[in-house]
C-alpha cells in the first residue's frame, strides 16, 4: 500500500468522480484509475461500485476511508513538526530517571540544555529503573538514566555508563555520629534504624544486599518515602540513610553526612534508549549534553 494511493483514494471518495479528483491531486485521470485498482487488488477487495455518473463507497470503501484520511494528516503534522525539529526550534523531550538522578544530577543539565533549547518542552517521568525499562520498551520515553546493572537484562536496549557514584550515611546533627563519626562501615548499620525507600528504588534493593552480605536485616525506622521524604525524615532525627553523594550534597542542609568506609557502595548511572530506534534529534542532543556534561 502507497502513501500516494491512499491520497488518490481519498480524493475520489470526496468527489465521487475519477476525473475531478485526478484534477484535484494533479494526475492524468488514466494513471489515478490505474493506482485506485492497484490498491484495490492488494486489499482483495473493491472500493467503489462504478456505475455511468455515479461513484460509491463499498463497505471495504467506507471502512478504509477514516483511516486514510487519518494517516494522510498524520503524515502532514509529522512533517511540519520534523521540519521544526530539524531546527530544535520545537518538540518535546521525554525522559525518565530514577528520583535521586532528578535531585542530584539533571536539574543543571536540564537548565542548560533549556537555555539553549527554549521550544522543546521537557517531560521527565521519575521511576525505580525496573519501570523506566519497561516505558522505554514500550516506547514511553525517549531516554531514561537507569541504574546498573539493570533488574532485567534487555538486549532490546542501548546502556552508555555516564558516572559511577559513591554512596554515603545521611544522619541528624542532633544524632550520635554513626560508626567512628568519620566514616561508617557496613557492620555498624546493624546498630542504626535506618530510614528505608519505598520498594522498587535501586538504593534500597543496594542498601538491603549490602547488609544481608554481612550478616544482618535492617532495622527499618520508616520505610516507604521517596527521595525528599527520606531526607525531611532523617533531618527529623528518626534514623540514617544511605544516600548517593550527589543527593547529599545538594540536599544537605540540616544534614551529617559521613561517608562509608573502603570500599564502601557506589551506583552505576547509565543512559539508556531503545536499540531499535533512533532517538528524537532533541533528545540525541539532550544526550550528547548529558555526555559532556
Amino acid at each position: 500500500m502507497q502513501f500516494q494511493q491512499l491520497q488518490y483514494f481519498v480524493a475520489v471518495a470526496e468527489t465521487r468522480h475519477f476525473t475531478r479528483a485526478a484534477d484535484l491531486v494533479h494526475v492524468a485521470q488514466p494513471s489515478l484509475s490505474q493506482q485506485i485498482k492497484a490498491l484495490e487488488r492488494e486489499l482483495g477487495a473493491d472500493l467503489f461500485l462504478r456505475a455511468r455518473g455515479n461513484i460509491t463507497l463499498t463497505d471495504a470503501g467506507e471502512a478504509l476511508l477514516p483511516l486514510a484520511r487519518r494517516i494522510l494528516a498524520d503524515a502532514d503534522t509529522a512533517r511540519h513538526e520534523v521540519q521544526e525539529l530539524a531546527q530544535l526550534r520545537s518538540g518535546r523531550v521525554r525522559l525518565g530517571a530514577t528520583p535521586s538522578v532528578c535531585t542530584g544530577l539533571l536539574p543543571d543539565v536540564l537548565r542548560a540544555f533549556h537555555d539553549r533549547y527554549p521550544g522543546i518542552r521537557l517531560l521527565i517521568e521519575e521511576g525505580g529503573s525496573h519501570d523506566l525499562v519497561r516505558e522505554l520498551a514500550r516506547g514511553a520515553l525517549d531516554l531514561a538514566l537507569v541504574v546498573l546493572p539493570l533488574p532485567t537484562p534487555s538486549p532490546a536496549l542501548t546502556t552508555v555508563e555516564l558516572l559511577r557514584e559513591d554512596l554515603v550515611v545521611v544522619s541528624s546533627p542532633d544524632a550520635p555520629a554513626p560508626g567512628t563519626g568519620r566514616t561508617v562501615r557496613i557492620p555498624d548499620l546493624e546498630s542504626e534504624r535506618l530510614v528505608m525507600f519505598r520498594h522498587g528504588y535501586d538504593l534500597r534493593e543496594l542498601t538491603v544486599a549490602a547488609c544481608r552480605a554481612e550478616g544482618f536485616e535492617p532495622d527499618f525506622a520508616v520505610e516507604g518515602g521517596e527521595m525528599d521524604a527520606v531526607l525531611g525524615f532523617v533531618r527529623a532525627g528518626l534514623g540514617v540513610a544511605v544516600v548517593p553523594r550527589m543527593v547529599a550534597t545538594r540536599s544537605g542542609r540540616g544534614l551529617r553526612v559521613t561517608p562509608l568506609a573502603r570500599p564502601g557502595l557506589h551506583r552505576v548511572i547509565a543512559l539508556a534508549h531503545r536499540s531499535d530506534v533512533a532517538p528524537p534529534r532533541a533528545a540525541r542532543e539532550l544526550q550528547r549534553m548529558l555526555l559532556e556534561r
